[in-house]
């Protein structure tokens, strides 16, 4: 605890406050990404508004308008047909009768400068089998109404596009077609009406039924760990910390041993060292020197001055009494 409390590792422990901080946003961010926004509910998609409305001229169309069914009043473009292919209908592959229309703008006290010029709109009128049953229908010509869902364009293809023919409803590539401003959008035409009166597009066209979106949404599974990855990062910030922290308090107890030993040694090389015991050879060379030294007394006690034995306390001393 108290290796913790060191000011430098108060201050990384703020660092890992903050890079996790960052991670915890991140993670976050994934987690909404997950989740795409709902479509607009049914009850909202099938009222029909004015396609003035939802959508302006060239402005893009966000996902609150797309799939809206709109109405709207002009006149059908001269020659401007074109025809989008590989489009299925009941798993049979055919192709889209595509032709411009030109939109009227608001007018009185909402019309602008930019109403002056109409723009034109993609109008998806049938379906047909082939470019043979396409050159049999009739163009649409003079003033209409007409009533249809709202969709977004398709992204345009490299490939070169054959005379008359377009291989996705890109309404960028049917701006150089037409060369007229197009809306950044296409309708889906239900029925058209002239001079209120409701009229067929033509003979030989099959009807291209679209609904409202599945109201499902979706959830993109890869932002989900990408989450996961983010909040994971976030903990490995705290763990490196602690691990740094913990290698730190190793380092400071085995300092502390190492100079504890240092200090145990130093004081015991000052004490008095016992007394070796004598070996066996010194014992030996001591015994024997006690030894001589007592015989040596023991002769210079029983030899007489002139070096002649001395009567022993038994003895009868010979000769005459003095």
């Amino acid at each position: 605890m108290k290796t913790a409390i060191k000011p430098r590792w108060i201050l990384m422990l703020i660092l890992a406050m903050a890079i996790a901080s960052v991670f915890v946003l991140l993670s976050r961010w994934q987690f909404s990404s997950s989740s795409e926004t709902a479509p607009p509910a049914p009850t909202t998609t099938e009222a029909v508004r004015p396609l003035t409305d939802v959508l302006d001229p060239l402005s893009p169309l966000y996902a609150t308008g797309a799939d809206q069914m709109v109405s709207f009043e002009g006149a059908f473009v001269p020659g401007a047909r074109i025809l989008v292919q590989d489009r299925l209908l009941d798993g049979d592959d055919g192709l889209w009768v595509v032709e411009g229309f030109a939109v009227e703008g608001p007018t009185g006290d909402e019309a602008t400068a930019t109403d002056a010029e109409a723009a034109v709109i993609p109008v998806v009128l049938g379906w047909v089998p082939s470019v043979e049953g396409a050159a049999s229908v009739p163009e649409q010509t003079g003033a209409a109404t007409v009533v249809g869902r709202l969709l977004p364009p398709e992204a345009p293809e490299v490939a070169r596009p054959v005379e008359g023919q377009l291989p996705t409803l890109s309404t960028a590539a049917l701006s150089n077609v037409w060369d007229q401003p197009v809306y950044a959008a296409f309708v889906v035409a239900a029925e058209m009406t002239r001079d209120g009166v409701p009229v067929p597009f033509a003979a030989g066209l099959e009807d291209v039924i679209v609904g409202p979106q599945p109201q499902e949404t979706p959830v993109n599974w890869l932002n989900i760990f990408y989450a996961i990855e983010w909040v994971v990062f976030a903990g490995f910030a705290f763990f490196l910390w602690w691990r740094l922290v913990a290698d730190d308090h190793r380092r400071s107890l085995e300092d502390a041993a190492d100079a504890e030993e240092a200090r145990v040694g130093g004081g015991g090389s000052h004490a008095t060292a016992p007394v070796a015991a004598t070996s066996g050879p010194e014992l030996t060379s001591t015994t024997a020197t006690s030894s001589t030294a007592t015989s040596r007394t023991t002769t210079t006690r029983t030899t007489g001055p002139a070096g002649a034995p001395a009567p022993g306390p038994n003895d009868t001393e010979s000769g005459t009494l003095p």
